[in-house]
């Protein structure tokens, strides 16, 4: 079995950009650097290394919660899968990149920053928030049914009390 999974954590370097496809499509897309820090063990100097990754969203809610609420600096975690293309540059040589892709019905974004985290006008409410896609649902954006609210939970047995003594009430002996 083979696994195609990426999980980062990282800060967006620009803004989220949104192309149209030829499609009707809307893609998202923007860069998210990652950076490792350690300490030189010869002369205690903390080092740092950053990587950075090109993100495109085809997702078509969680490019919405992209372009809505992330912007240049915020922290985001993200889940996705790698993706590597070939496209000729202006100068006719050819590259291959690799991008970090969330596909229509799969991947995760989560907004780590606090209220108003990476953004200046401050109309974000919450303290970040989790996004995934699953293939639908009314729980769009709550990744277990303890984040839903009240009333999506599983109605509670009739008649209330544990659902463990109502069956010890109905089995007779």
């Amino acid at each position: 079995m083979a696994v195609n999974k990426v999980i980062l954590v990282g800060n967006l370097g620009r803004d989220p950009e949104v192309r149209t496809l030829p499609s009707g499509d809307r893609v998202v897309s923007f860069s998210v650097a990652t950076t490792e820090s350690w300490r030189d063990r010869n002369t205690g100097e903390r080092k740092d290394r950053t990587e950075w990754h090109n993100v495109s969203i085809f997702n078509e809610n969680l490019g919405k919660v992209a372009e809505q609420y992330c912007r240049k600096g915020s922290k985001v975690y993200l889940e996705g899968q790698l993706q590597s293309r070939e496209y000729q540059d202006k100068d006719g040589v050819q590259r291959k990149v690799t991008d970090v892709v969330l596909q229509r019905f799969r991947g995760e974004l989560q907004l780590l920053d606090s209220k108003g985290g990476g953004r200046n006008d401050g109309d974000y409410e919450g303290g970040g928030g989790s996004y995934q896609s699953s293939g639908g649902g009314s729980s769009f954006g709550r990744s277990s049914p303890m984040e839903r609210a009240p009333a999506e939970r599983s109605p509670a047995p009739a008649g209330g009390g544990r659902l463990a003594d109502q069956l010890d009430d109905d089995i007779p002996f």
